[in-house]
């Protein structure tokens, strides 16, 4: 049964939520917003009225998850009166409590994504390192985690390419992750992840350690603004593979973007290239490559951006995109973060896409950082 002090501690929670967040503010700021959509010839520019309807929609969403805690709050005080005049159960208070407290530090959470890119989709890479069959299959293990990860969450998956292992697994896939702050929860997997086990593919049966690299970039949409030049562009066409049908190998319809990128800095020069299988129409998949590229000269950007201010705050801790970040010891039950500390040996829920822990983790050490970055 819960305590007074703990009930004290909930309420106390929703109320620092309700100052940090503002919510009269947003409430009057979604009045404003609203006004404005019905300008007349709101929607003759498209661009703009989606942009505002995203501002709407953003507002709405702050207001009701503040709105949805403070009634759990306030129930759980109601059940916490009928106890004592046994009117409900312990239990019954208990879950009040437990289901209160995971809502308040989701909301929390979600605070703690400030930066500008926080709140997009995202695209995920996953690469299969060294090691052949058994990192492939890794990688695709990885893969299917994080899809089940999305799909918890209510988010869409789309694989715009994959190419196959040559026995198992995946050498390569790429991901988009389309979601409210997808990018903001999911910037926290880039790096390498470590898988050590038995191998099922080494007839001896040696404990073996395996690799696959991890990279998330905001995914942008239409009205973000970034230049492509398109002197710098050329296409290839090549036969998309697929599960068979008519169409399967006789059409020319995937698609590789070649990008001559120059690094407005260093003047160095470096070709960007995007496959894209997505669809059986060519025009589908053009498109969908050159939204790909313009979320990598996006996420380039916010690495220079994040990388000037971090020779400011030299002294602070900084996550490098190569690092190894994670390892899962599967023989010994455990699977480990080495940047946060934070571990658990619920191994198979983990694989089973419950990385939320980890995340949290991760948000509560470094948001901070990132904020002050902001």
């Amino acid at each position: 049964m819960i305590t007074a002090e703990q009930l004290k501690e909930a309420k106390d929670r929703v109320e620092a939520l309700n100052r940090y967040l503002d919510i009269d503010a947003k409430k009057i700021q979604l009045e404003e917003e609203q006004l404005r959509t019905q300008a007349p010839g709101f929607w003759d520019d498209a661009k703009k009225a989606e942009e505002q309807m995203k501002k709407v929609k953003s507002l709405e969403k702050w207001i009701e998850g503040y709105k949805e805690v403070k009634t759990l709050v306030d129930e759980l005080e109601l059940a916490f009166d009928f106890y004592k005049e046994e009117m409900v159960t312990e239990q019954e208070v208990d879950e009040a409590y437990a289901k209160t407290i995971e809502t308040v530090e989701a909301l929390e959470l979600k605070n703690m994504l400030r930066q500008e890119e926080d709140p997009m989709s995202c695209v995920l890479k996953i690469n299969s390192g060294a090691g052949g069959t058994e990192s492939q299959d890794w990688a695709s293990m990885l893969m299917r985690m994080y899809m089940r990860y999305a799909e918890a969450q209510g988010y869409k998956v789309t694989i715009s390419n994959l190419q196959d292992g040559d026995e198992a697994g995946i050498k390569t896939v790429t991901m988009e992750v389309e979601g409210d702050y997808a990018y903001g929860y999911l910037k926290s997997e880039n790096g390498v992840h470590r898988l050590v086990r038995v191998s099922p593919y080494n007839a001896q049966g040696k404990r073996m350690t395996s690799f696959a690299s991890v990279f998330v970039t905001p995914l942008v949409d239409d009205t973000i603004e970034v230049y492509v030049d398109p002197s710098k562009i050329s296409w290839d066409l090549f036969r998309s593979g697929g599960a068979g049908g008519q169409n399967v190998n006789k059409v020319e319809t995937g698609v590789r973007l070649r990008y001559q990128y120059k690094d407005p800095d260093t003047g160095e020069e470096e070709e960007i290239l995007i496959e894209n299988t997505e669809s059986r129409k060519q025009l589908e998949n053009r498109e969908n490559a050159m939204r790909l590229l313009r979320s990598q000269l996006y996420d380039r950007a916010l690495q220079k951006r994040q990388a000037a201010q971090a020779k400011i705050e030299a002294g602070k801790k900084k996550i490098e995109w190569g690092s190894q970040i994670r390892s899962y010891v599967f023989d010994d039950r455990r699977v480990k973060d080495h940047r946060t500390g934070f571990q658990t040996s619920d191994v198979n829920g983990v694989m089973d896409g419950k990385i939320d822990g980890f995340i949290k983790a991760y948000l509560m050490e470094f948001a901070e950082t990132d904020a002050e970055q902001a």
